[in-house]
């Protein structure tokens, strides 16, 4: 039996046509059944388990090296260099006294010896130069302010130590 050429060529394109359609519906048949299960009506949550390699990993501790930034009198910090510089504000009646504490940065040992000024603004903006004398039993150097004024004081101070330059800003509300 002999077929014509437009049958057998259309036989083909159907098969053809048959499967590409049957290919089709299954892969998406697949996608459909795999769907995010948030989409789901199911309220029952995901069930979360640890894998042996997580549970061996240890949990961070804190960290035993202590943080140089943190005041240590309880005054602002400035870290500069090597230096760690801390200034201590303490209002007193006839005036602000001025504590700063200067200081190595990786064992806060006191630095003696240094020459320490301050330039202060004060709230109305004018400007007023403070000396800073070392106090050896307090291991600090301090300054009265004779400034009694409300409002915020801006502190730039100026040390010298063995013939180095280390400044550092600061402020405080009175």
């Amino acid at each position: 039996m002999k077929l014509h050429p437009s049958f057998a060529t259309s036989f083909i394109v159907t098969s053809l046509m048959t499967t590409s359609f049957i290919s089709l519906t299954v892969l998406l048949g697949a996608c459909a059944s795999s769907s995010n299960q948030s989409d789901s009506a199911d309220p029952t949550p995901p069930v979360v388990t640890r894998s042996p390699m997580q549970e061996s990993i240890p949990s961070p501790q804190p960290s035993a090296t202590p943080d140089h930034a943190a005041p240590m009198q309880g005054g602002q910090v400035v870290e500069t260099g090597a230096y760690h510089l801390e200034l201590v504000v303490l209002p007193e009646a006839s005036g602000t006294h001025l504590d700063l504490f200067l200081q190595t940065g990786d064992t806060h040992a006191a630095v003696e010896g240094a020459t320490v000024t301050g330039q202060v603004q004060l709230p109305d903006g004018s400007q007023q130069a403070v000396d800073f004398e070392y106090d050896d039993a307090g291991k600090h150097y301090a300054t009265l302010l004779p400034e009694t004024a409300p409002g915020e004081y801006k502190v730039v101070v100026l040390t010298t130590i063995n013939g180095k330059k280390v400044n550092g800003r600061f402020n405080f509300t009175r």
